[in-house]
């Protein structure tokens, strides 16, 4: 009996999700921890548009769920393991730029996990002055970027998979 052949294409593909996913993990944390260094140091940015202001976030958005770290640990773990079989089963379908933009998901989910777990807090430095918005941090940014444009790709059938 002949084992079905995955294409190569298939592989080419998981292996860019783990490399993009891999840029992006090692960039964010440590630009977190560069910045997290620099304010113990002193730095101190505040105009009209944005301040850095340190705060441990044992929440989520608007410290939601701050009692209960473990909720927003294990809603973490139940998303990056649904979204990492969900594109690795459907990864020979995708575009590089439909896993590209999943990965960058993944890495913001990962990111805030590792520091929630490792640190028992997500560091929180980025203050929008022009908006009353929470504090947030580079995985935040990663996350809201990440869905906006995969929910753009979807609504327009683009990008996400091949015809």
């Amino acid at each position: 009996m002949a084992r079905k052949k995955q294409p190569q294409n298939l592989w080419i593909k998981i292996s860019y999700l783990f490399l993009i996913f891999g840029i992006f993990t090692f960039t964010n944390l440590y630009i977190s921890d560069y910045i997290t260094e620099l304010i113990k140091q002193g730095l101190e940015i505040n105009n009209n548009v944005f301040s850095i202001n340190y705060m441990q976030n044992t929440g989520a958005a608007f410290s939601i769920l701050k009692e209960y770290p473990f909720i927003l640990i294990a809603l973490a773990v139940i998303a990056l393991i649904s979204l990492f079989a969900y594109i690795i089963r459907h990864a020979g379908t995708m575009t590089f730029n439909g896993i590209f933009w999943f990965s960058v998901l993944l890495s913001g989910i990962f990111c805030n996990l590792y520091e929630r777990v490792i640190l028992g807090y997500v560091r929180d430095f980025i203050n929008l002055k022009f908006i009353n918005f929470p504090i947030f941090n580079f995985s935040d940014i990663l996350i809201c970027t990440s869905i906006f444009i995969i929910i753009i790709l979807l609504l327009t059938k683009t990008s996400l998979k091949q015809l």
